[in-house]
């Protein structure tokens, strides 16, 4: 809503939103505006949330009885209807505003609903013989690709080099977990790529930042969860791309659709794999037997929700044109002809025959009684506890796991010697099931000691994230040299110290808080002047007096710390670098100051230890004191 409002005013049309992000004055001040006699506001956007509140349909209504309502426009009607792919039960309430406002004429939006969506929206708002506006579902400047992972030796290193290829252009990469933003954002970055991760994991600065980044052009590349997008319209996004595949055609039409709103030629790329089919499988049929409980109606929705899923199958492993499926999904019957080789099956049909015959063969590789189990375990094992997912836990994305699907085949190796051996057969069902709960615990104890040999710490700062960050402030500090008439600063250098104040900041809290600085160091440096810029570097290398200069001004340079093991720089870090520190007098620096031995740092426990030995001797210096006091007194 923020977005549209902003590219409204800038069109000179007077509107505003609602919306919790917002400060109370400036709530109080649309509220004022829309009690006045004649609201200065022309256009007004809310959320069905708010709309369903009786304060704010107190003030509609007053805004009716003043005969001042219009319109009532409702935009991403789809949410409306339960056959569609986003439905969202507080949009089903607004079929009320058919019932309290009667004659204010009411349209509803989408670009993303099939027939049956479009039927269940008519009805659910309560229209009366409306008029249908329809324009066809296909998109023919977008050239819509699969690549398919299993066939691929690193999608991380393909994807790179694909958007390098492009050249520097717009582009959001969606993925299914916050962790996998993360970690491909971090991967991008590394290559040189100006990107960012989005998704609800970030604090609403640090996505209010990365956003205005991107629309503004700051960065190109957005790898975010699917709700990144909506409503807002930059129209020269060049490629979208999902890393993971989409749960229905809509979500993938309506986020595919994101790119080339300018008309000029662009790029869906969806990369599949067997691995992401069963994720997804998995969650949708786990949603399944979750609602199965309630009610018929949440079960049919489910049902309807793997059916749709099986559309996103057959787009990616079947043969024939890609965009001929798309459109059909949405019940436009078309040649493929229409396509023009637009789309990878047309353009390079043997070359997609073979890769789907390959896929074939891996997915051959993964029986569903080996590989692709799914187990299923709970905590404390108590009935009605929460359960917890080794393939994909979706409350705990980022869990350090680097091992979704268990490849062991222990566990059926059990159950079959169980079943197998004659002595163990002529048990009861008790010690049967006693010995499953044991297997399975082995299983478990084996697995869960592998995971933690193999951990990684998936929130870690590695070498190559702070590398790619020192990569990133160095064309920052390039940018403000420009801006300050060619200030006489060492980039490289100076982009260390930045990035070494990022890190000891925030480099132990996690990847989210350190790219929150970087990003906030970024910005600071697209506006900060040269006397605060100097400052500030002066200040990070801890002296007031420390200034860093280019090597064409002082050509000067410090020799490296050295230590008894003869490796440069050693102790202070893998990163570490000397700096020319000049005092006010420009006194000159000693060498000998250079090689002066530091005391060692104790550690921790050494530090305590140290503290509990001199506390002790203190007190029995106390403790003795007195008595040898009373000693000479009786003497």
């Amino acid at each position: 809503m923020e977005n549209q409002v902003m590219s409204l005013k800038e069109k000179g049309i007077a509107a505003e939103f609602l919306s919790s992000t917002q400060t109370a004055d400036a709530k109080n001040k649309i509220y004022e505006d829309l009690d006045s006699a004649k609201p200065s506001i022309r256009l007004l956007y809310v959320t069905p949330e708010l709309i369903a509140t009786l304060g704010f349909m107190s003030k509609l209504k007053k805004i009716y009885a003043k005969g001042l309502l219009n319109l009532i426009a409702i935009d991403e009607a789809h949410c409306i209807s339960t056959w569609g792919h986003d439905f969202r039960p507080s949009y089903r309430k607004l079929s009320t505003l058919r019932d309290q406002l009667l004659d204010v004429p009411m349209l509803a939006l989408t670009a993303t609903a099939a027939p049956k969506v479009q039927k269940d929206v008519v009805k659910s708002l309560n229209m009366q013989n409306p008029l249908i506006l329809k324009s066809s579902f296909n998109r023919p400047n977008i050239y819509y690709e699969v690549r398919y992972k299993d066939l691929l030796e690193d999608a991380y290193t393909d994807l790179s080099n694909m958007l390098k290829s492009k050249g520097n252009v717009c582009a959001i990469v969606y993925c299914l977990e916050r962790s996998t933003c993360d970690d491909l954002a971090a991967h991008l970055m590394q290559n040189g790529i100006s990107c960012a991760a989005y998704h609800a994991g970030l604090n609403n600065k640090l996505r209010t930042s990365v956003l205005d980044n991107w629309i503004s052009s700051k960065i190109q590349v957005v790898v975010a969860t699917v709700a990144f997008g909506m409503g807002i319209d930059r129209k020269d996004v060049r490629i979208v791309c999902h890393f993971n595949i989409p749960k229905s055609m809509e979500a993938f039409y309506q986020e595919s659709g994101r790119a080339g709103r300018d008309q000029l030629p662009s790029t869906s790329l969806l990369y599949y794999g067997v691995d992401d089919r069963k994720r997804m499988e998995f969650i949708l049929s786990k949603s399944r037997s979750n609602k199965s409980q309630s009610s018929s109606s949440q079960e049919e929705s489910s049902e309807r929700s793997l059916a749709d899923f099986s559309q996103m199958i057959e787009y990616c492993e079947g043969s024939g044109c890609r965009r001929k499926k798309i459109l059909e999904s949405f019940g436009e019957q078309v040649t493929a002809s229409l396509c023009g080789k637009s789309c990878d099956a047309c353009r390079h049909p043997n070359l997609i025959a073979r890769c789907l015959e390959d896929v074939a063969t891996a997915r051959s590789l993964h029986p569903k009684n080996n590989s692709s189990r799914v187990f299923i375990t709970s905590s404390t094992g108590g009935v009605g506890e929460e359960q917890v997912s080794e393939f994909w836990n979706r409350d705990e994305e980022a869990s350090g796991s680097d091992e979704d699907i268990s490849d062991s085949d222990d566990g059926a190796e059990i159950v079959n010697n169980l079943t197998g051996s004659k002595s163990k057969s002529r048990l009861g069902v008790n010690e049967k099931i006693a010995l499953l709960q044991r297997a399975e615990e082995n299983h478990y104890q084996n697995e869960n000691a592998d995971k933690q040999r193999n951990k990684v710490d998936k929130n870690a700062i590695s070498d190559t994230i702070r590398g790619a960050t020192r990569e990133r402030l160095q064309n920052s500090l390039k940018q403000a040299q420009q801006r300050l008439q060619n200030l006489k600063i060492e980039v490289e250098s100076s982009a260390s110290l930045l990035e070494d104040e990022c890190y000891k900041k925030y480099g132990k809290v996690g990847k989210s808080f350190y790219y929150s600085q970087v990003a906030s160091t970024v910005r600071w440096l697209s506006t900060t002047n040269s006397t605060d810029l100097i400052s500030r570097l002066g200040g990070t290398n801890a002296s007031s007096s420390t200034i860093v200069l280019s090597e064409a001004e002082n050509p000067l340079t410090t020799p490296p710390l050295s230590d008894p093991s003869g490796k440069e720089g050693a102790g202070n870090g893998p990163h570490a670098t000397a700096y020319l520190e000049t005092s006010p007098l420009d006194l000159p620096i000693e060498s000998s100051s250079i090689e002066t031995k530091l005391p060692p740092i104790p550690s921790f426990s050494e530090f305590v230890n140290s503290r509990n030995v001199k506390s002790h001797q203190t007190r029995t210096k106390q403790e003795h004191s007195p008595r040898v006091e009373k000693r000479s007194r009786h003497k």
